[in-house]
């Protein structure tokens, strides 16, 4: 593939994700399907007036119709790296966060309710074969294989499909994680989809600078999200005309976790880009443990970008600084690919304890307010 190639399925995506976005927008507010500031959670909500949402639908259609146009009809995106049965696996786990974000979308579904999409989204690429197999050695060098107790079910095409627990359970919760991570990222109009194109335009360079072995096919896949998402912020943009919803937000992050993972080197990466994010998803989880509320049915303004607005920033001053972050832990991940985990792990640990001297200043100064 040459330049010209990615150019092609770089614009063919935008219009695409145009097309798509333009009708599915007019289909929400014509079914009234919006996000109305006056609704529930109302006093997390920044707009002012009701926004259509089925964004997801359009990052559904948009994103799923290219990649079936380059994996069935041209055969560009079953190459080395990626199988047909990934790509099945990511259609239909992008369906199912589809059709859950439609559900969430119009009937406003309870949080017990919303996680049972993600769970089938995460177990159709596990049954088509998209799992970690291994890691590299985060105390030392080497690699440690997940790989371990293996139960074959069947052979179909000459591929083998099984059961891997270890791998299996390691992408379990690694795609869960990412993608409750850009759920809860998604606050501000284009933030979500600007953090995936930024971290979509990283995986795609480091897959053409893998030294001997270029991944011609994960590049193509990610242009693709690049182009997609693309098209879709010409509407998300401040001020958005369009939401992701509930089924957009959870997507961005289970295909930017497949396709780390259908690499077989990326998920270092997209850990980097999307550490901040991560970092304030973890923090949201033992915060609201110490208020008591539940991390996942609960709901509030105290997000890093809910922060920065209360500092004074504007929100497209918010999202520009969350760029601005996301490059630069995507150069540090590009240029430092082969940096040691060891170090990695130091640094984890450093922001672990940070995160726990958080939490305990947290709690002293609530139990002040208390005294107070």
């Amino acid at each position: 593939m040459n330049a010209t190639d990615f150019i092609t399925a770089l614009v063919l995506s935008f219009v695409t994700a145009l097309v798509f976005t333009g009708i599915i927008q007019w289909l929400a507010k014509k079914f009234k399907i919006v996000d109305s500031p006056h609704g529930d959670h109302a006093g997390r909500k920044i707009h002012k007036k009701a926004i259509p949402l089925l964004g997801g639908l359009a990052i559904f259609f948009s994103f799923n119709i290219i990649v079936l146009f380059y994996s069935l009809y041209t055969g560009d995106l079953i190459g080395d790296t990626i199988f047909l049965k990934n790509i099945i696996g990511i259609t239909v786990g992008s369906g199912f966060l589809a059709l859950g974000g439609f559900l969430d979308d119009k009937y406003n579904l309870k949080a017990k309710y919303q996680i049972i999409w993600p769970i089938l989204a995460v177990m159709s690429v596990i049954v088509a074969g998209v799992g970690i197999d291994w890691i590299t050695n985060p105390f030392g060098e080497g690699i440690l294989h997940l790989d371990n107790h293996v139960f074959e079910l069947f052979w179909y095409g000459g591929l083998l499909y099984k059961i891997t627990l270890l791998a299996d359970l390691f992408t379990f919760f690694w795609l869960m994680g990412m993608m409750y991570t850009t759920k809860l990222l998604d606050g501000l109009d284009g933030l979500v989809s600007g953090v995936t194109i930024i971290a979509a335009i990283f995986m795609f360079f480091v897959a053409l600078n893998k030294g001997d072995i270029i991944q011609y096919d994960i590049a193509l896949i990610a242009m693709i999200m690049i182009g997609v998402f693309s098209g879709f912020m010409v509407f998300n943009w401040n001020p958005a005309s369009i939401f992701l919803g509930e089924g957009g937000s959870t997507m961005a992050g289970f295909l930017l976790g497949s396709i780390s993972i259908i690499s077989g080197s990326k998920v270092g990466v997209t850990l980097m880009l999307l550490s901040i994010p991560i970092l304030d998803f973890l923090w949201t989880i033992i915060r609201r443990f110490m208020e008591g509320k539940s991390p996942f049915t609960s709901s509030d303004k105290k997000h890093l970008h809910h922060r920065l607005l209360d500092a004074g920033f504007t929100v497209k001053q918010a999202v520009f600084f969350l760029y601005f972050i996301t490059v630069i832990f995507g150069m540090v991940a590009y240029y430092l690919q082969e940096l040691s985990w060891s170090f990695m792990s130091i640094t984890l640990t450093i922001l672990v304890i940070f995160m726990l001297i958080l939490a305990y200043l947290y709690k002293r100064q609530k139990e002040r307010v208390k005294l107070d």
